[in-house]
Parts: C-alpha cells; structure tokens; sequence
C-alpha cells in the first residue's frame, strides 16, 4: 500500500492553492497512493492571520470542504486535508480542522489543531500567537484506512509526544503531521521531531509540509517526508512543490512490534513517589 507526503506554497487566493492542490493531488494517484495528506494551511495562507476568520467556512458546506471531497471520488484516493479555517467559535475564533475524506468523497474524520503556536523564535524578531484566531480543539481521533490505522494530528502537536502516545494506544500504526514549520524552527528540529515520533511509536509517520516563501513573508521550511516505524526516512522532498511516496507495510510493522515490544514494556512512574 502507498500513502503520499504533499509539499506545497501556499498563498491568500484559495482558487490558486486548490489547483496546485489538485495537481499534486493528481501526481500522488498517477504513481499508486492509495492516500494522500496535504500540508497544513494547504488551501489558505493569508497576508495577516485574521484573514483566516473571513475566508472560514461553515463545518460541512464550501468550496474547499467540495474540492476534497470531488478530488477524493474522482481520484479513488483517500485524502487528509492538511488543515482548513472552519467556523464555530463562539468568540469568533475558528477551528484549524483536518478533515479526513476517503475514496468515495464521504468525509470519515474530523481532528482540529490542539497545541496551539503561541511562540517568540529565540534570536528572532519573529513571533506567532496563532490562539488569537484559532480555537484549540480538544479531542484526539484514530480512524481505519485502506492503509492502516491512522492517527490525526498537527504541526506543533509534534512536539507534544503524549497525544502519539495516546494515539497509538488507541490502535495507531499510521501517524499524519501536516505541516508548516518556520524555517528556523524547521532547521533546528523537524526531522529529529518526525523521525522521534515514529521511533517511539513504533508508528508509520507521513508528514506533509509547506515549503519557501510565501506572499506574507513568512518562510516555512518544507522537507516533507514519510518515515518507517524504526524511524528510516523512505522518502523526502527537500524544497519546493512536490510529492513523496513511500510503500506502507503494515505486516512488517506487525512483526517489529511483536519481535520488539517496546510500546507493551512502557511503565508510568508515579511523580510523587520519593525515589
């Protein structure tokens, strides 16, 4: 089975991202993905980030929630739609939902974004406080695919290895973290954070990412990538617009787990406890 790593440069024009989306889409099936994620933000990276509140749509109804679920039908592939602005805060803020689409155009998932980038980068003049307009969400989600269990998540959840952990006790032996890390932060720590979670999960990763320079100045990093459960990078695209493909076996996988039972071997030390 292969599942596919969608690299992208998103901009403000949603029409414009959504046909770099199709084609990408398209190159993922051409060469035998049977599902495909899409970086975060895939469809929308405005000039300032309230513009994410005007272009939000409501939770199963718009022009992108469409697109995903037509691409997904007319390709015969699953789809893990990065993430999309939906309304639905009260306060006006709105959720960053990865949505989940499988091969018949039905959407099957719905994760919003929990760990929120509210950050200063050390030795930068640059700073995000995406809690501004996005609400947290609140649950965790696994679901069934034709390529494995697949455990949702986003971009800074990365760095928060006790929802992996949390996702892979509930049957996960795939993990998405689409994706659309700083440069800097990118340089210091994406691939030692993706490769991480694949290691001590004993978990597929694919992880799909923007990448270079966008019309709000921001630089993202890119290298997306799909990483084994022991951790081997199977495939990358460094920069620029692409797509990577890597096969999914998921017997192997099976073997490793039970030749090397590390995920049954975890203890939970009591803090508290005087050592």
């Amino acid at each position: 089975m292969k599942v596919a790593a969608i690299q992208m440069t998103s901009g403000p024009e949603v029409p414009a991202n959504l046909e770099q989306a199709r084609a990408l889409l398209e190159d993922a099936a051409g060469r035998g993905a049977r599902l495909a994620a899409l970086p975060e933000n895939f469809s929308f990276m405005g000039l300032k980030d309230a513009d994410k509140r005007a272009v939000a749509e409501a939770d199963g109804s718009g022009a992108v929630q469409d697109f995903l679920a037509a691409s997904a039908r007319r390709l015969r592939l699953w789809i893990v739609g990065g993430t999309i602005p939906l309304r639905g805060a009260a306060d006006g803020r709105v959720a960053a939902a990865s949505l989940v689409y499988d091969s018949d155009g039905r959407r099957v998932a719905r994760y919003d974004k929990i760990h929120l980038f509210d950050v200063d980068i050390p030795g930068r003049a640059e700073s995000y406080r995406e809690s501004a307009h996005v609400a947290p969400g609140t649950s965790a989600a696994v679901i069934d695919t034709p390529a494995g269990r697949l455990g949702l998540s986003v971009c800074y959840d990365v760095r928060f290895p006790e929802l992996y952990r949390h996702l892979s006790a509930a049957g996960a032996q795939l993990l998405a973290v689409p994706s659309a890390f700083t440069s800097p932060t990118g340089r210091a720590h994406w691939e030692t954070l993706v490769r991480a979670r694949a290691i001590e999960n004993l978990c597929y990763v694919v992880a799909p990412a923007q990448s270079g320079f966008h019309p709000n100045g921001r630089e993202t990093y890119g290298d997306s990538m799909i990483v084994d459960y022991w951790g081997r990078v199977l495939q990358r695209v460094p920069r620029g617009r692409g797509c990577a493909v890597a096969e999914v076996d998921l017997a192997q996988q099976t073997g490793v787990r039970e030749s090397f039972p590390a995920l049954l071997h975890r203890v939970l030390v009591d803090a508290n406890t005087p050592s």
